[in-house]
């Protein structure tokens, strides 16, 4: 079987962003299961490589179709990205925002193109991407305007040991979320989870839906969206086939077992369990889109950037569920 070929996207290069990234691409674990391809600048990389005490053989293309993939070293898609503006890590710019989606955006391109199997983006920052005027409110949505999709029709899923949680609404202000979760929303994210699911090999999957108020609302005591908006749409899932209970509350439901996915309607409901049980080993899928594109669930650490104390773990993790997923589509 040919090895996958997974690019690794630079992130906000100012971050600790190229510094996971290359050690992710000589990890062993990584090197074993797949062919991986550095995405970004080649002086942010080769600084953050030399900061680091490493010293990888890195070789530069200027292209994704050129990529020798028989070359042992470290491969990069060069993007030459700081020839007017220096690079200052730890600094939040423009310029440092302009690279990391510059960056992605050529990933996102090469999967497209079928030049390679999947897509891992190393964390951004949100502050320096708008400083250089980009809309973006997270990946996933950056994922589907760069596929084609619609961004509500993209969703987060963060992947972590066993578990899978995925959120209906995303970087949004906790009002906005509310306003979000509709009856046609919860019936996106609940097929696009299930559909995800199957592509991946599981045959019949199980899920788990929360509601969005305390205890799923108690029966209206506490809120009306489970009665209104989210039962029913779960029960018009079940009549269409997908395994779907709820809705329940978000503090319990992740005590349940047997279940494939759990189904959450606004950010710290998922986010707060996963770095609670997963401390910087979680990995952010986007799914929805066209292609297999996955994210680190933690932030670009802009404090310890430079200082070789960043842990790649959650971006193999990323890598390695990529892998996993590549290989079942293909099946």
């Amino acid at each position: 079987m040919n090895r996958k070929k997974i690019a690794i996207s630079s992130g906000d290069p100012a971050g600790i962003g190229p510094e996971i990234a290359v050690k992710a691409a000589l990890d062993p674990r990584v090197r074993s299961i797949c062919e991986p391809l550095l995405v970004g600048d080649r002086g942010a990389f080769e600084l953050q490589a030399r900061l680091c005490g490493l010293a990888p053989e890195l070789r530069a293309f200027a292209n994704a179709r050129a990529v020798d993939w028989e070359f042992s070293g470290l491969k990069l898609l060069a993007l030459d990205q700081f020839r007017e503006t220096p690079l200052e890590l730890g600094k939040i710019a423009a310029a440092h925002g302009r690279a990391a989606v510059d960056a992605a955006g050529a990933a996102i391109a090469a999967a497209l193109a079928g030049t390679v199997d999947a897509v891992v983006a190393a964390p951004q920052t949100e502050a320096a991407i708008k400083a250089a005027g980009i809309e973006f409110d997270g990946y996933p949505s950056f994922v589907a305007r760069c596929t084609g999709v619609a961004p509500e029709d993209a969703f987060l899923m963060i992947c972590f040991d066993d578990k899978r949680i995925v959120h209906a609404t995303l970087h949004v202000s906790l009002a906005r979320a509310l306003a979000l979760v509709t009856q046609e929303r919860v019936r996106k994210v609940i097929a696009a989870a299930d559909e995800t699911l199957k592509r991946i090999g599981i045959a019949r999957p199980k899920l788990a839906v929360a509601g969005v108020n305390p205890h799923a609302g108690e029966g209206g005591m506490f809120g009306e969206e489970e009665i209104r908006v989210i039962a029913p749409t779960i029960a018009a899932a079940r009549a269409a086939g997908i395994d779907a209970e709820g809705p329940f509350g978000a503090d319990t439901m992740f005590h349940r077992t047997g279940l494939d996915a759990f189904i959450v309607m606004y950010h710290d409901q998922g986010h707060i369990a996963a770095k609670l049980l997963a401390r910087n080993r979680t990995a952010g899928l986007t799914i929805g889109t066209p292609i297999l594109f996955s994210s680190v669930a933690h932030g670009s650490a802009l404090d310890i950037a430079g200082q070789n104390r960043a842990s790649p773990e959650a971006m193999v993790e990323a890598v390695k569920r990529l892998v996993g997923a590549a290989e079942q589509r293909m099946q």
